[in-house]
């Protein structure tokens, strides 16, 4: 386990450097939650059956996922571009730990969300936004959680279309936004037809943003918490194995 957390915090320093030196990219991300904030929260002020007492409380920990869901699944992207630059074979040479090299890059795209979530949380306190520190720790843990599992899986997917980019942002883009919308994320599911809401049941990320919304709340008693805690654990297994499996067949 030493071996494997030394590992994973030199991969996450090798990949933070470049964002040190160039910061835009992390400021235009930490700018985009802020985008929707501003103008789609306002039409949740519609919305009668959020179950909340404000539409902030709903919609504020649907954001921080959102923004978890687009760096986590960009991970793949960072990648292509080592293996252009043959930086990926000269890392699979080295001892490193094949998990912690999947882990570091996920936690890469976690780091930048971090600081997202204390700009959201800063901006909307003042409009009547409330939340529970130690719930929106719990909540961040099982965020970065379901991260890492589907940067694993980004990892995976550019591995496999390594010759193509087109292929990754295709597969990525036409996964991303049905996972996006049928979480429930931007909209209530409860009042959409059945077959919809069987389909945001079986989406992992529904349990994630149900989570996070009662623990942003303080309520920890709540089933939603354990159902988000199983599925992003789901997820972290699932994707490790994956991206684990291609690497070492791409190291081949």
């Amino acid at each position: 386990m030493s071996t494997f957390a030394a590992d994973t915090s030199l991969v996450l320093t090798r990949e933070l450097r470049p964002v040190v030196r160039d910061p835009f990219s992390v400021i235009f991300a930490m700018v985009q939650p802020l985008v929707f904030l501003a103008l789609f929260g306002p039409l949740l002020d519609q919305v009668s059956d959020l179950g909340t007492g404000s539409s902030l409380q709903w919609f504020v920990p649907g954001i921080v996922v959102m923004s978890a869901l687009f760096a986590a699944s960009t991970t793949g992207a960072n990648l292509q571009q080592d293996i252009k630059t043959g930086a990926h074979e000269r890392m699979l040479v080295t001892p490193l730990n094949r998990s912690a090299l999947l882990v570091g890059r996920a936690f890469k795209e976690v780091v930048p969300v971090l600081l997202q979530t204390a700009i959201i949380v800063a901006v909307t306190i003042p409009f009547g936004f409330r939340f529970e520190p130690l719930g929106a720790v719990a909540g961040l843990a099982i965020v970065a959680t379901f991260a890492v599992g589907l940067g694993a899986l980004s990892h995976a997917l550019a591995l496999a279309a390594k010759d193509n980019d087109w292929v990754f942002w295709g597969v990525q883009q036409t996964l991303l936004f049905p996972l996006l919308l049928l979480s429930g994320m931007l909209l209530p599911i409860d009042g959409g037809p059945g077959w919809m809401q069987a389909l945001s049941q079986a989406n992992p990320l529904t349990h994630v943003v149900d989570a996070e919304r009662a623990l942003f709340d303080g309520r920890f008693a709540e089933a939603a918490v354990g159902w988000g805690v199983l599925s992003a654990l789901i997820v972290l297994a699932v994707g490790l194995w994956v991206g684990v499996r291609a690497t070492r067949a791409g190291a081949d």
